[in-house]
């Protein structure tokens, strides 16, 4: 016969074993969103994201491709010298937001068109994203900044 003490102990074992997977659950369940990954033009190019997926993508502006509407509404197209993904935001761009500069946006497709819901750009002169700066050196594309 199991002595009181024993069944206490496995009571406890077995309610810190289940208080622990709820943890994990409810862990997993508040990243869901959080968690967004980093893709360039080309490897869009290569594998195309899922529908709703919501992802980070990062480049250079293409020359000549900014147009900013009459509203709140901004195309430009991204490129990392392999590719070139058009985007669409509706928002007041950051500062140093220009064309030929590396930026990276949060957002997710709509058909052909990468429509994005943050914008971030460099912060100085010679800042450049390091997912940015590897996806040029892949491609050959990158400059080293001047000082």
């Amino acid at each position: 016969m199991k002595t009181l003490k024993k069944k206490r102990r496995i009571q406890i074992i077995i309610a810190a074993a289940l208080a622990l997977v709820m943890a994990v659950g409810l862990i997993g369940y508040g990243f869901r969103d959080g968690i967004n990954f980093y893709r360039s033009p080309s490897q869009m190019a290569e594998s195309p994201p899922q529908d709703g997926e919501v992802f980070r993508l990062g480049g250079l502006v293409e020359d000549g491709t900014l147009v900013r509407g009459a509203s709140e509404t901004v195309t430009f197209t991204v490129t990392d010298g392999g590719a070139a993904v058009p985007v669409r935001f509706t928002g007041v761009l950051p500062d140093l937001f220009t064309e030929g500069q590396g930026m990276i946006g949060t957002g997710s497709m709509e058909g052909e068109v990468f429509v994005a819901t943050e914008i971030l750009a460099k912060h100085d002169e010679n800042y450049m994203p390091r997912e940015v700066m590897d996806s040029l050196k892949e491609h050959g594309v990158y400059q080293e900044p001047t000082t």
